[in-house]
Order: C-alpha cells, then sequence, then structure tokens
C-alpha cells in the first residue's frame, strides 16, 4: 500500500475539517527578540575581532551572520505560511516554513564543512591566538547565545522552520563555549591547536543537527507519512471498524509541520449507514492520531454471486453505489477485510 500523496478527488462524500491555525505573531516576537541579540553582538565581535587580529572571533562572527540570516529566513517563511490559500496554491504557502528548514539545515552543512577545512589548517599550522580577548569575547558570546536560544525556545518549536533557526543559535552556542574552552587551554598551556580540537567537535554537533533538518525536510517534501505513523497499520485498523468491507487508496502525508492529511476509498457494507462510518473514522482519527485534515470517498459495496467468491468462500465486495448515487473509480493497494 503506498503512503505517498496523489492528487485524486472523490465524489462528495468527503470531510473536510481543517485546523491550520499557528502561532505566527508570538513566534515573530520571540524570533525577533532572537535576531536582535544576536546581529548586535555579532557588530560587537567583529569590532574586537579586527582589534584583537583573531580569525577565530571572526569566524564566529561571520557564524553568527549566518543565525542572523537563518532568523530572517524564518520570519520571511512565518509571513509567507500566513497568507490564505487561494488560486493554484491550494494550500496556501505553508511549505515555505519547510522550504526554510531545509535551507537552514543545508547551511549548517555547509559552514561544518567550511570550519572543518579551517580546523585542519589551524591544526597543521596553528595560528597565534590572542586567549584573553578571545575568552572574554567568547563569553560574553555564550551569555548573548543563551538568551537568544531561550528566546527561540518560547516560539512554537513544533515547527520545522522554527526548529531550524534553533539549531542555528544552539550550534552558535557550542561554537563560542568550545572557543572559551581553548582560549582558556591557550593562556594556561600555550597548546594553540586547542581551539581547531574544539572546533571539531562542534562541527560534529553541527553535522547532527543539518542532517536532522534536510531529513525531516526531504520526508515532507517527498510526501512520505509523518515520522511514527504506520500507513499500513493505520488502514489495517480502520478496516477492522463494524460496517467497513474495504480500504483502499490510503495516502497519509503532511502538508506543513504539525498538519497531517489523509485520504482513503472506503467501501461499507450494503445497507450500513456510510455517514455516519466516515463520522466515525474522523474521530477516530483526529483522537487516535491526531489527523483532522481528511478527504473520505465512502462508497457501499455490494456482493456477487458465489462463482465469485473468494477461496474461503466469503463473498468478495465489489464497489457498487456510492452514498451520493455516483459512482467512484476503482483502485488497487486494498486492505481487505479478512
Amino acid at each position: 500500500m503506498g503512503h505517498e500523496h496523489e492528487h485524486g478527488h472523490g465524489h462528495g462524500s468527503g470531510g473536510h475539517t481543517h485546523s491550520h491555525g499557528v502561532s505566527g505573531d508570538a513566534d515573530r516576537r520571540w524570533l525577533t527578540v532572537a535576531l536582535a541579540l544576536i546581529g548586535g553582538f555579532m557588530m560587537i565581535e567583529v569590532v574586537v575581532g579586527l582589534l584583537a587580529n583573531s580569525l577565530a572571533l571572526l569566524s564566529d562572527a561571520a557564524h553568527m551572520l549566518t543565525d542572523a540570516a537563518s532568523i530572517v529566513l524564518a520570519l520571511t517563511a512565518i509571513r509567507l505560511a500566513a497568507r490564505p490559500a487561494r488560486g493554484k496554491y491550494t494550500y496556501g504557502f505553508k511549505r515555505a516554513e519547510i522550504l526554510s528548514a531545509q535551507a537552514n539545515g543545508i547551511t549548517l552543512l555547509v559552514l561544518a564543512g567550511w570550519l572543518t577545512y579551517e580546523a585542519i589548517r589551524r591544526l597543521l599550522e596553528p595560528p597565534e591566538v590572542t586567549g584573553g580577548l578571545v575568552v572574554i569575547t567568547a563569553l560574553f558570546g555564550i551569555v548573548v547565545n543563551i538568551a537568544a536560544a531561550w528566546a527561540i525556545s518560547k516560539a512554537n518549536r513544533s515547527s520545522l522552520n522554527v526548529e531550524g533557526a534553533f539549531q542555528h543559535v544552539l550550534n552558535d552556542l557550542y561554537g563560542f563555549i568550545a572557543t572559551a574552552v581553548a582560549g582558556v587551554v591557550v593562556l594556561l598551556t600555550g597548546f594553540a591547536r586547542a581551539d581547531a580540537i574544539a572546533t571539531l567537535v562542534v562541527v560534529a554537533l553541527m553535522v547532527k543537527a543539518g542532517l536532522g533538518l534536510v531529513r525531516e525536510s526531504g520526508r515532507i517534501f517527498l510526501e512520505a507519512a509523518p515520522a511514527g505513523l504506520d500507513p499500513d497499520a493505520l488502514g489495517r485498523r480502520l478496516v477492522e471498524m463494524p460496517g467497513i468491507d474495504e480500504v483502499h487508496d490510503l495516502h497519509v502525508w503532511q502538508i506543513t509541520s504539525g498538519n497531517v492529511a489523509l485520504s482513503a476509498h472506503v467501501l461499507v457494507q450494503p445497507g450500513a449507514d456510510c455517514h455516519g462510518l466516515r463520522q466515525q473514522i474522523e474521530r477516530l482519527l483526529d483522537h487516535d492520531y491526531e489527523i483532522t485534515h481528511t478527504t473520505l470517498q465512502v462508497d457501499h459495496s455490494q456482493l456477487v454471486s458465489a462463482a465469485a467468491t473468494s477461496d474461503t468462500g466469503r463473498l468478495l465486495p465489489v464497489l457498487a453505489e456510492h452514498c451520493d448515487d455516483a459512482h467512484g473509480p476503482v483502485h488497487r493497494e486494498t486492505h481487505p477485510r479478512h
């Protein structure tokens, strides 16, 4: 049974319940606070880095620039996602948030690659590091990034878009902690390679976060079922409901973070209340799976002659009349009642 979304419309008995509300205003407010903190400290760090001739501080400033860019991207995506659906964009621009998350994941991976190159170069040729000024600036950077991470954590982190910006700031926090530790080591021991070693540790964390964002955004773009939801098990559960003969053409996919949609063609037993069964299915999907955006085509099945029975002797269901007296297409990918 496939679970990727395919465009196909039923004839009339699809139940549509929309729950597309997002806390856009609150998210924008907290992200703006984080952007102000990051942007302000970044400018200070550039000035100090130039005065101290510190490549480590300038590299951190460059990292903070990507943090600021990721937050701006997240804010833009939230604004786009809030636009109503119209015209050819029947879901609106909700997936702008997923584009933003994917872009943040990719930039984390690109930045990790650049930092890996710089760290290896410094391991081979360790530069002169002004440890005292680096430690002081890094400690201030830790405070600023903790405040920025706290602000973003107050936004809706179930949104992959907000999570992408949060991961950028969190990894920058790790970077400042590593820079501070490396600065202390340089001050106490003169071991200049400590900076490069600490950077490689941060790179590993960045790669983990970046891959996670790219993987999750990729799942949504590929119309995969949400993580933790097995469409086959869901189909079997639906067909076990009293009065249902068959469920097929079942698709489960995410429109955006936390917004799951489902479509299916359901055959109910002759004489069954198809509208009542559709409502039961919708209640089950809402209560047990938190799926509220559903499109269900419900038809009655009929019993064919005894010559068309299955091996077990049970009469096979075939498509008969639609609940609204219209005939729908017969599809493969079935969950027959056993």
